[in-house]
């Protein structure tokens, strides 16, 4: 987690504050509610997304506080009064907030994180939890793809230079380590994060000097133990790999070192890998890496393997940190549930597109496992008082295609729902990212190997309990007696 303390609290679309403010003057300051984030579709046609970003936003919300400068200047827009400015500079978080722990598996329609609490401050946590989440989801999926494509190659993020600004670069290389990255070339990351920090030479090294082969020997003087050589600037195989091995032969081998790598970040890589790694066995550095780079993506790194390319890393830039195939991740802040007294009234938005059907009530997710395989089987979206009993077995039913139905035997249920806030007050042990990693590399082997298909993945199913399902068929035939018409 980040050691420098940021007030985000002004990052929030206008709308936020201009519904707040209606709610204080017509006494919803105390109106429980309950909002859910959760996505509607799973980026690149993929069989699951990666939760990530929730530290993120703790710390956000662990320094929420409109300043004196806040305050002066939502008074100079001239929209609010004095009432609502003197409770904006007395904000004080009371929310419950759950969430889905980071590195977890994700799926659409389920609740990934939940607040609830006053009216006023649900509706002003919208946006920045929007955009923390939405971000780190998005790129630690793509990450994911690329690291599986790799085979257990290392994947370095090299994307802070074509990240869309400085936070986009700083938490896009977290959330790309959460998702199998080996390490990051972005020194902010690699300090605030303790994420392995890697990185070689660029081409400006060695047009610098007088000529390739003293580069590549300056650099090997200076870093004999890590040294990786960019060979690709004039010539691979005429002079790129000749120097760097002329280089290994006068520098390193009298020192008792070997090489780290040669890089090629350009031309026909496959084939050109396939020639330098000759040429280097036959220097007799079988041990030295090739590294690959320029542009990658899941399904070049897919077709380099593919074509026996002779490459043992890749350092992935812009197609990675951008998610450039699918940039938008779509999480969405739908407002669930008011609560009357001990009561909780359902809410619920109907569209025209089923898919955009929202779920009532204060929630649970939970994830069916296999006894025997320990996959995942399904995900199972109840109320929040209920417990799933297993026993002799437990029924699942398409919330839409209902006639379709399934029932678990020799499986155990897991509540992936999990206390961040109560009231407030943290009660979340915080993570390291790098066990955020690790648990998501646990998780990722509880999928079957059809779900991580990158074309036409098997559908993960995420089901509702039948008296979730209950309320929310009630509350459509209800609207569609409104409406004269079906609210699907």
């Amino acid at each position: 987690m980040l050691d420098v303390k940021r007030n985000l609290t002004t990052i929030m679309d206008f709308y936020e504050l201009t519904m707040a403010a209606g709610y204080l003057e017509e006494g919803y300051e105390d109106k429980i509610s309950v909002f859910d984030m959760f996505f509607r579709k799973i980026p690149d046609g993929g069989g699951f997304a990666i939760m990530a970003g929730l530290d993120t936003f703790i710390d956000a919300v662990e320094n929420l506080k409109f300043t004196p400068e806040d305050i002066e200047y939502l008074r100079g827009t001239g929209v609010f009064n004095e009432r609502f400015l003197d409770y904006l500079s007395h904000f004080e978080l009371h929310c419950n907030i759950w969430a889905i722990p980071e590195g977890t598996p994700i799926f659409p329609r389920e609740p990934i994180v939940t607040v609830e609490g006053p009216s006023i401050e649900c509706q002003l946590l919208e946006t920045l939890l929007l955009v923390t989440i939405n971000h780190q989801c998005l790129v630690a999926t793509k990450a994911n793809r690329i690291v599986r494509s790799a085979q257990g190659r290392p994947v370095m993020e090299f994307g802070a230079r074509r990240a869309q600004g400085y936070d986009a670069a700083v938490y896009g290389a977290r959330a790309a380590y959460i998702g199998g990255c080996s390490s990051t070339s972005c020194v902010m990351a690699a300090r605030d994060f303790g994420i392995p920090a890697s990185g070689t030479m660029a081409h400006s090294w060695v047009q610098m000097f007088p000529s390739e082969y003293e580069a590549f020997k300056k650099y090997a003087e200076l870093y004999p133990d890590s040294c990786v050589l960019l060979v690709d600037t004039y010539n691979v195989m005429k002079s790129g790999v000749p120097n760097a091995i002329k280089v290994f032969d006068e520098v390193l081998k009298p020192q008792g070192k070997r090489p780290v790598a040669i890089r090629i970040d350009s031309g026909d890589i496959a084939y050109l890998s396939k020639k330098a790694r000759k040429m280097l066995d036959a220097a007799g550095y079988e041990d030295c890496g090739i590294c690959a780079s320029n542009s990658l993506d899941e399904y070049i790194v897919r077709d380099l393997i593919l074509q026996e390319a002779k490459i043992d890393s890749f350092g992935i830039g812009e197609n990675l940190i951008t998610a450039k195939s699918d940039p938008v991740f779509g999480g969405v802040y739908k407002l669930a549930a008011v609560k009357d007294g001990e009561d909780y009234i359902p809410k619920i938005k109907v569209s025209e597109s089923a898919e955009k059907l929202t779920i009532p009530l204060l929630k649970k997710v939970w994830r069916i496992y296999d006894h025997y395989t320990k996959k995942a089987m399904a995900d199972y979206v109840t109320v929040y008082d209920e417990e799933v009993e297993v026993g002799d077995g437990l029924t699942l039913f398409d919330p839409f295609q209902t006639w379709k139905e399934r029932t678990y035997t020799n499986c155990s249920a897991v509540c992936l729902t999990t206390p961040i806030y109560e009231k407030g007050k943290l009660v979340y042990e915080r993570p390291t990212v790098k066990e955020i990693r690790e648990r998501c590399t646990v998780q990722l082997e509880n999928l079957w190997e059809e779900m991580r298909r990158f074309e036409y993945p098997h559908k993960y199913y995420v089901d509702l309990s039948q008296k979730l399902w209950d309320c929310q068929h009630k509350m459509l035939t209800e609207l569609s007696k409104v409406t004269g018409k079906s609210a699907e």
